[in-house]
């Protein structure tokens, strides 16, 4: 989950297990290979496509792995698939919003798991343009935190890039700017001598629906169901986790 809510650093850390990482790797990869396509296979003149290849490594995908996505990209392979990105939007338990951003092969197929994941946890598939209002798309870089690095330090370096806040997000800090603004925002850092997690635009919410302990045990069960689809990219929402209830979730 894409989450701008307490749960992104934890689920950041789940994201590392093993048992994950082979999802993860796939995700990753068909992001280059979508990039590569859409804007060209070499990274240096086209910067989704250097996000997309920075976010793999960063993730430690294998550097073959990577080059093989781009040979495929290109042409070179044959075994090159294309993939159709498709939204669908829902609602998981206490009315908290879903988009489900898929990258599939199969749009038949992609429907059909993303509409039994909600309806299995709780949630449901509602018609377009229900639930993506609430969100709006931002460029997000993520950046973990340093020592003795403030939050106004981050601020001052990205400020004249473009960046519109800088949000306290735990172990990381999230910096929002317009989607054009991404890579300017990611290359100030990078001339400040910050390093990044990652640089992408993502679906941020623009407001949120606070749960308690129930209720976000719901809703993250059903993130979880989505987020295990091969087909699923990103899940983003607007659920909100107090601080009280995650830590009585993170006490379990």
């Amino acid at each position: 989950m894409s989450g701008h809510s307490k749960w992104a650093t934890t689920k950041h850390k789940k994201a590392a297990l093993d048992a994950k990482r082979g999802k993860l790797f796939a995700r990753l990869i068909k992001n280059i290979e979508v990039a590569a396509r859409t804007g060209g296979p070499d990274p240096t003149g086209n910067p989704t496509l250097y996000d997309a290849v920075q976010k793999a490594k960063k993730n430690s995908v294998p550097s073959d792995n990577i080059d093989r996505a781009l040979k495929r990209a290109s042409g070179e392979g044959s075994d090159g698939v294309q993939y159709e990105s498709i939204m669908y939007e829902g609602y998981a338990a206490g009315g908290v919003a879903v988009l489900i951003e898929c990258l599939t092969d199969n749009r038949n197929r992609a429907a059909s798991e993303v509409r039994v994941a909600l309806t299995r946890n709780g949630g449901n598939l509602a018609d377009p343009g229900s639930v993506s209002y609430l969100f709006t798309r931002k460029g997000v870089v993520e950046v973990t935190k340093a020592d003795e690095v403030t939050e106004d330090d981050i601020l001052m370096a990205v400020l004249d890039a473009g960046a519109e806040e800088v949000n306290d997000e735990g172990e990381t800090f999230e910096i929002l700017s317009e989607p054009n603004d991404v890579v300017g925002v990611r290359t100030a850092l990078q001339d400040a001598g910050f390093d990044y997690d990652s640089a992408e635009v993502q679906f941020v919410p623009s407001m949120k629906v606070e749960v308690d302990k129930s209720g976000a045990e719901k809703v993250l069960k059903l993130i979880d169901a989505l987020d295990d689809l091969d087909d699923v990219q990103n899940v983003y929402s607007n659920l909100d986790i107090p601080d009280a209830v995650m830590a009585q979730l993170n006490e379990d």
